[in-house]
């Protein structure tokens, strides 16, 4: 039994606990990184020039990775801005994971722990949070003229200017400048995309388009690869 001095003294420090706990949640909400750089993948492309990864082997044509951006990941700037905190290793819900898998192929070599490690632990959220506001930016993407764009010409070469023009189509005037596109080997494996603003709190991708820095630096042209070798 409870001796009764010690009950009150018991009570108070739950309760600090809980408050501690419950500041600290509110802390990582209200210092949400809201400079971003989200980098998404045109699988084709990057398996065209990394075939031994495991995640490339045996793609199909109905895959999701054949005709869609896929997730490199979101990265809090400036690009210095990594490895924030000390983590073990990674471990997200299987509902969560098994999502992540399909938009993230290169999970299945291990990407989504190397991106929590070196950058989602500078996110200042949860991993869940960090990879339900990553999956989010990239869905719109892939709903919108950009993706439709690029599906459009698979095999075909295109410039950064069509790219940035597809992206003012999709997102309003002046989005396209806020994006670089990564190339290797004359195919485009990846784009760049600046952002400004919390992920989870902006309406939509538009708005955290408007605001961001221009990028400079950019691959000029490349093709745009279809599924397989």
């Amino acid at each position: 039994m409870i001796n009764k001095l010690l009950l009150p003294l018991l009570v108070i420090a739950l309760s600090m606990t809980l408050y501690a706990y419950s500041n600290k949640s509110n802390s990582l909400d209200s210092h949400v990184s809201t400079r971003n750089l989200l980098a998404i993948s045109w699988q084709n492309a990057f398996c065209q020039t990394h075939q031994h990864k495991r995640e490339c082997r045996n793609v199909k044509k109905t895959a999701f990775s054949a005709t869609h951006f896929t997730l490199h990941g979101l990265w809090p700037q400036p690009r210095s801005n990594t490895y924030c905190k000390p983590t073990k290793k990674l471990w997200l819900n299987p509902t969560l994971y098994n999502e992540l898998l399909t938009v993230m192929p290169a999970a299945k070599s291990g990407l989504h722990q190397h991106e929590w490690k070196k950058h989602g632990t500078c996110y200042n959220t949860t991993p869940e949070r960090y990879f339900r506001d990553s999956m989010d930016l990239l869905q719109q993407i892939n709903n919108s003229y950009v993706r439709d764009f690029f599906v459009r010409n698979i095999g075909k070469k295109v410039t950064l200017k069509q790219v940035q023009l597809a992206f003012d189509k999709a997102f309003g005037k002046g989005s396209g400048r806020k994006v670089k596109m990564q190339c290797k080997s004359g195919y485009i494996t990846e784009l760049q995309i600046n952002l400004e603003g919390d992920v989870s709190k902006a309406k939509t991708l538009s708005d955290l388009l408007k605001n961001a820095p221009m990028i400079r630096h950019s691959c000029q042209k490349g093709l745009i690869d279809r599924v397989g070798f």
